[in-house]
């Protein structure tokens, strides 16, 4: 199996992609530690965790040492978001998600980065958003993190490589998950505000939570091992046709 033996963390692990991939890393022969708010169904250890939070992260850090050992793989796909215009943002939100998304990345490579440092081997990939190169008027304090995501990213691939640690982004468009479904809820017409998001994808569909665990797989395998500092579409071709 392509994880045999490996340690492997998932934050944002309750929710539709983070669940999705507990599940098929588990197949592969990992053994997953899953990170979440809420309580995750998914994964060898469940441990309640604040990504915005260094005392919530280092102790879920600790746990994750202490029950299944140094992990080698970390997946960052935790995310808190606002359905809102920059006018209409508070500032509250504004720190709260760039603090989750940006700030937890940071967290988490600092609590295990040095261990897979002394190993010469690592894998780092963060769940970013094809919003984080493109506007996203309504999104804007989701997409500016995402934005700070990838270029922390880029960063990061430069500091670590020297450490044998990969570092690298995904950047899925609209993928079908409960947060997708909130944004179409938002609007006057859900059902019409679906129709149009999906001809936004010249593959014709939304993308599914099993499309992104299968990008995050690869990366996270050593069928990756040369690649680092890349931010990967899995987008339906949405980002070769904005519309």
């Amino acid at each position: 199996m392509r994880l045999d033996n490996e340690i492997a963390v998932v934050t944002g692990a309750a929710g539709a992609i983070g669940a999705e991939t507990c599940r098929l890393f588990a197949r592969e022969g990992a053994r997953v530690a899953a990170l979440d708010l809420a309580e995750a169904g998914d994964g060898d250890l469940r441990l309640a965790c604040d990504l915005g939070e260094d005392r919530s992260v280092a102790a879920a850090a600790d746990a994750v040492r202490a029950e299944l050992g140094e992990p080698t793989i970390v997946v960052h796909a935790a995310a808190a978001t606002e359905f809102a215009t920059t006018l209409a943002s508070s500032s509250e939100a504004f720190r709260r998600i760039y603090d989750v998304n940006v700030g937890g990345a940071v967290r988490l490579v600092q609590a295990f980065a040095p261990a897979m440092a002394a190993v010469r081997r690592g894998a780092f990939t963060f769940v970013s958003s094809i919003n984080g190169y493109f506007g996203a008027p309504g999104l804007a304090a989701y997409a500016s993190s995402k934005g700070g995501l990838d270029a922390l990213m880029r960063t990061l691939a430069l500091e670590l490589a020297p450490d044998g640690i990969r570092v690298n982004c995904i950047a899925p468009a609209s993928i079908d998950t409960p947060m997708l479904r909130a944004s179409f809820e938002c609007q006057p017409d859900p059902a019409a505000a679906c129709v149009r998001n999906v001809q936004r994808h010249p593959l014709g569909r939304l993308g599914t939570p099993a499309d992104v665990a299968a990008l995050l797989l690869f990366l996270s395998s050593r069928e990756a091992s040369w690649i680092t500092g890349a931010n990967v579409p899995v987008d339906g071709g949405a980002s070769i046709a904005r519309r």
